[in-house]
Order: C-alpha cells, then structure tokens, then sequence
C-alpha cells in the first residue's frame, strides 16, 4: 500500500526528509518489533542517526518474530528521554500494526510516558484490508503475499490523548510525509 517501496522504506524515506527539517534537535531512534531496542540514542549527529535508520531491517529479513510489542517500543523511548533536560521532550510512535507482543501495554507505557511529561504523537501506517506484502524466501527470491492489515487506532489515539499529543493516519507516503 506503499508503492513502489514496502512500508520500511517509505518510513525510512519520510523520516530523512524529516530529521533534515530538524537541524538542532535530538532526535533518537527505537526500533520495535517482537521486542524493541535503541537503534540511536538523542543525538545532534544526524548524518550517525541515518547512518543507523539507513540499517533497520524489517523483522522477517532478520528472522526475527513479526510482532508488534508497540508498549516496549514507547516505554524505551521515554526511559530514553527521561533524564533530558530539553524544554519540550517528545516521542512520535509510528507503527502499522496492533500491539502483540511484549511485556507492556501500550496505555500503561503512555501513563509512564506522562508521568515524565514527555507528549506522544502517534501515526498509525497503513491502508485497512488486504495489503500487499513482500516476502523474501530462504532463496533470495520476493514474491507478494496479501495479508490483513490491522491497525488499533483507538489505542493510538488514546496513548496521544493521554500524553497530550496528537494522533495521525497515513494510508500512503504522501499522508506520511504531512
């Protein structure tokens, strides 16, 4: 539903236009999928930061579990954030998924998340219904298997609302990019 790229890619497309526009920010990277991990603490160093979003991978090309621990990935972005002394501390949680997995629930994650002040914009990614999907096989070769695309966007509005942050939907890279 992101034509031509998969939905990696066009993330990984708007967020460099994005960290760009960001010239004086710290901006820190988790990456989450069955568990999550900070791919780039905050830092200034942009051309390190995507250096490291240029490595991320999707789940299955790692055989990893394809998951969604969406809680985890939020709570290591504020714990990330928790110590900064910056004037505004943020985290925007992009995902294209429900969260399946993990230890930590999404709204509890959003609880701590406001408990330290630190606001949470959420953008869910994805069109709803049968999606394409790129699947590599232990040969090399891609071929396209349709699956259904779930999405939770009441959990994403409600880890915003709680946090006093906002909740977007991008059903293409354009939506994204806005």
């Amino acid at each position: 539903d992101f034509q031509p790229q998969n939905r990696l890619e066009a993330a990984r497309q708007v967020l460099t236009d994005f960290i760009a526009r960001r010239e004086y920010d710290r901006i820190g990277l988790v990456v989450f999928a069955g568990s999550a991990f900070h791919q780039c603490p905050p830092t200034v160093d942009h051309e390190t930061l995507d250096r490291l979003l240029g490595e991320v991978r999707l789940a299955t090309d790692l055989g990893i579990q394809d998951s969604t621990a969406m809680g985890i990935g939020l709570a290591n972005a504020a714990n990330m954030l928790k110590s900064s002394q910056a004037q505004s501390r943020l985290v925007i949680l992009l995902t294209d998924g429900v969260n399946n997995a993990g230890e930590i629930d999404p709204l509890t994650a959003a609880e701590a998340a406001r408990a330290l002040g630190i606001k949470v914009y959420t953008i869910g990614m994805g069109k709803p219904g049968q999606v394409p999907v790129p699947v590599t096989d232990a040969f090399g070769r891609t071929t396209i298997r349709y699956q259904r695309s779930e999405l939770d966007e009441d959990v994403l509005r409600r880890i915003a609302e709680k946090t006093g942050g906002r909740y977007y939907r991008a059903e293409d890279t354009a939506g994204l990019a806005k």
